[in-house]
């Protein structure tokens, strides 16, 4: 059930409503050690709307507040890229937790067979759960399991959104009949989140309790705190090594992750680029873009934050608003299309007109096909879309308008629409930084006609929108990126 009251209303106000889900509809445990928050996918202490949840409960029945984070080596496409990013982001997690008194803990799991039941032990000790509603990645479907197995309420709460997501309780069609919506109710969305510290620690009785509930060591972020970086990295990397994962992807280490780096990507693209957002963003070559799209996923910095610091800036007012554009609208567009949509990333959830025009053209004979390992090592005929594969291969990132042309050219060359998009995402969810989110199935998913209209009948395409090589050089200097991404002209 949505937007219900999380515990009782007296301390629940404003958007904590519309934003938590009561997932398991149990009874609080009152002899319950601690309030838990299980941090999944808002990955950061600042502006977390579903922390600020948890202090406001733990504070309420005067019990201490745990953060536990995880990471196991079962989540799809887990690598080495995946699990370098979590886990350098985690080191300013737990040093914000620390500033404000929070007791946080990062347990990793390295092996499949490792103990599995950490977060299970802890519930039993938790008066309630709080954690991330998040559509993605797995993040709902491990909350609703732990919702049957433990006998605590578990509450989940979305801090992805601007707009809080319960206040949009269907799928909405396309970005013109979401953006009314999100306009009215954006400026008093924007809040703040300001959190305090919980008002009591745990005594040294309870940190013995948490420690025999854990019965595994939690990564020691504060002794890291007090090293160099060149020894923490390697340290992390051992780690890394010790996980049963796949070590083939590699981190993307010009990507520096966390919360701290991603203040500084939104303060530098604030003061940078925006004043020419419009005209530039689409020079991929340039890569005008924010560079937050990671960073948003993984949870490091507040939707919110990006959009005050867009708002409060001394840009141009159209490309402000063509930026915020990106970010509230086609961004929460997504999430409600995931949030409300069963099977959200399969061809049957597509509207019926797309149905159709699939039906009408699945036996069109294709004049190029590829393997989906041809694809993976950008051996096409197709400079561009190599040059755009090769880009999300070695920077886990594809500029957003060659994006589109990536996905869409794969609909020409896999042999049925289902390959395209099975091949799509396994393509961007194995590599790409901002893999398994909303915006990326948005993406993928929009390539496949998802918001659009028809655009005539051609062979193969049918009534979905074309996009060729040939004609993004009206858009961007082709030739350039290419260089860039491939050392070869346009062929």
């Amino acid at each position: 059930m949505d937007s219900v009251h999380a515990l009782d209303s007296d301390y629940v106000r404003d958007q904590l409503v519309p934003r938590t889900t009561d997932v398991n509809q149990k009874r609080t445990r009152p002899d319950g050690a601690w309030v838990l928050y299980w941090m999944q996918s808002t990955q950061r202490i600042e502006e977390n709307w579903a922390l600020r949840a948890a202090i406001r409960a733990a504070d309420k029945v005067g019990k201490p507040l745990v953060i536990h984070q995880g990471l196991d080596p079962t989540y799809p496409h887990a690598s080495d890229r995946h699990h370098h990013h979590i886990l350098h982001a985690a080191r300013d997690t737990a040093r914000d937790a620390d500033a404000r008194g929070f007791a946080y803990q990062f347990v990793l799991r390295r092996r499949r067979d490792d103990d599995r039941r950490v977060l299970d032990r802890l519930a039993a000790d938790a008066y309630c759960v709080f954690t991330d509603r998040f559509p993605t990645a797995g993040v709902d479907a491990r909350t609703w399991r732990l919702g049957e197995r433990v006998d605590c309420r578990v509450l989940a709460v979305d801090s992805s959104c601007i707009v809080p997501s319960g206040l949009l309780p269907k799928a909405e069609w396309a970005a013109r009949t979401i953006r009314p919506k999100l306009a009215k109710l954006r400026d008093v969305s924007l809040e703040r989140v300001e959190e305090r510290g919980p008002r009591r620690a745990l005594t040294r009785d309870e940190q013995q309790r948490l420690d025999d509930a854990r019965r595994v060591d939690a990564l020691p972020f504060r002794a890291w705190a007090e090293r160099d970086a060149d020894a923490v990295n390697r340290a992390i990397a051992q780690h890394i090594a010790e996980c049963e994962i796949d070590h083939r992807v590699a981190p993307v280490t010009s990507f520096v992750p966390g919360a701290t780096a991603a203040a500084a990507r939104l303060d530098e693209f604030v003061h940078a680029r925006l004043a020419s957002y419009t005209t530039r963003r689409n020079e991929a070559a340039d890569d005008w873009t924010s560079h937050l799209s990671p960073d948003l996923h993984y949870g490091h910095i507040a939707a919110a934050a990006v959009v005050r610091a867009a708002l409060a800036s001394d840009a141009p007012r159209a490309d402000v608003d063509a930026f915020v554009d990106q970010v509230l609208t086609w961004r929460e567009l997504s999430y409600n299309w995931c949030l409300r949509t069963p099977r959200f990333d399969a061809l049957s959830a597509l509207p019926d007109w797309i149905q159709r025009t699939m039906a009408a053209h699945a036996a069109d004979p294709r004049e190029e096909t590829y393997t989906l390992e041809a694809l993976d090592q950008a051996e096409t005929d197709d400079a561009l879309w190599n040059a755009a594969q090769r880009q999300l291969v070695q920077q886990g990132v594809i500029h957003n308008y060659a994006r589109m042309l990536w996905g869409k050219q794969v609909i020409r060359w896999a042999p049925t629409y289902e390959d395209a998009r099975a091949w799509l995402f396994h393509l961007n969810d194995r590599y790409a930084l901002d893999g398994r989110d909303p915006n990326s199935v948005g993406g993928i998913m929009w390539c496949l006609g998802l918001w659009d209209r028809s655009w005539g009948n051609k062979p193969i395409w049918g009534g979905l929108r074309p996009m060729l090589t040939s004609r993004a050089k009206l858009k961007f200097d082709v030739g350039r990126y290419v260089r860039q991404w491939s050392g070869r002209g346009l062929r």
